[in-house]
């Protein structure tokens, strides 16, 4: 089995910022969960990207599913746990700082930053863990695209799996 987590919004909530230029010189600030939904019809507009933030975790805080890790952690170990985010390769120590620091021991092997946004690329990598061995998948993610795109995957190499969307609950005060 491989349990699999995204980290922006899944396993933290970040101040950190995806800065979008775009061709007619301006510029803007948007979260992860923007550049989720966004990304692609920025990009269509011409719009390019800068991920300098997303090096470092920015004012980081648990997300909704570290309980849910802490447990599988505590039960199964964290040899065949991993993160698999949307930032760059070059973030990867600092969220196995965050991680360490709010109780995570994730091997930073087990860290990997992809550099790109695409659903195809995270459900890319899961297919490459599926032809590594594994047969049983978890996988949690905010982003529905990603959610999806991995689904479909998993469906296409006929494993046991479980394909969750993270959310956040915001309480009514």
């Amino acid at each position: 089995g491989i349990s699999i987590f995204d980290f922006d919004d899944t396993l933290a909530t970040t101040d950190s910022k995806v800065i979008v230029n775009m061709p007619d010189g301006n510029v803007k600030e948007i979260t992860p969960a923007e550049f989720a939904k966004q990304h692609e019809s920025l990009q269509n507009e011409g719009a390019s990207f800068d991920f300098s933030q997303f090096n470092e975790v920015v004012d980081g805080k648990p997300g909704p599913l570290v309980a849910k890790l802490k447990k599988a952690i505590d039960k199964f170990g964290n040899k065949d746990v991993f993160v698999l985010t949307a930032r760059a390769p070059q973030s990867q120590v600092a969220i196995k700082q965050f991680l360490d620091a709010v109780g995570l021991n994730i091997p930073i092997e087990n860290i990997t930053g992809l550099g790109d946004s695409s659903p195809l690329a995270k459900s890319e990598w899961i297919i490459g863990k599926a032809a590594e061995g594994y047969n049983d998948f978890y996988f949690a993610d905010d982003a529905i695209k990603n959610v999806k795109a991995v689904r479909d995957a998993l469906e296409t190499v006929d494993v046991k799996s479980k394909v969750q969307q993270a959310r956040i609950n915001f309480s009514k005060t």
